[in-house]
């Protein structure tokens, strides 16, 4: 990749799995929101256990997501993080409430899948270096 990009795509790295993370955490905490107001009468219909539970299962995969995304699983949690958002921004389109949270989430989701091709691309450029590097040694 080309180090122009470098920046970029350490601030979405950073910034889309602390994201992740912090959201996650905030499930357990409801510091920044009482998350259960999000979950869609639909799908509380639909579930043999409580929103609360629910939306604990939920930040237990932000977690897992946001550590993937700050970790060597960058380009694997990014694509989860973009589909996750989509759903989540679905849902909240079933709620009949939160439009505006559900376009941000969608353009969140745009941004994940922008760092989990950024990443694609950076690892494709690492690979002839590190063959080229063995291939020397041999």
């Amino acid at each position: 990749m080309p180090s122009k990009l470098q920046t970029p795509w350490t601030i979405l790295k950073f910034a889309l799995g602390l994201m992740a993370f912090l959201a996650g955490l905030d499930k357990f905490l409801n510091l920044l929101t009482n998350w259960e107001q999000y979950v869609s009468p639909l799908v509380q219909k639909m579930l043999p256990f409580s929103a609360g539970t629910f939306m604990h299962i939920v930040g237990v995969i932000e977690i897992v997501v946001g550590l993937a995304i700050l970790t060597k699983a960058t380009r694997l949690g990014a694509y989860v993080a973009s589909v996750w958002l989509v759903c989540i921004a679905l849902a909240l389109l079933t709620n009949g409430h939160f439009f505006d949270i559900a376009v941000r989430d969608l353009e969140l989701a745009v941004a994940a899948f922008v760092l989990a091709r950024m990443t694609e691309v950076r690892e494709e450029s690492a690979a002839p270096k590190a063959r080229s590097a063995g291939a020397g040694a041999a």
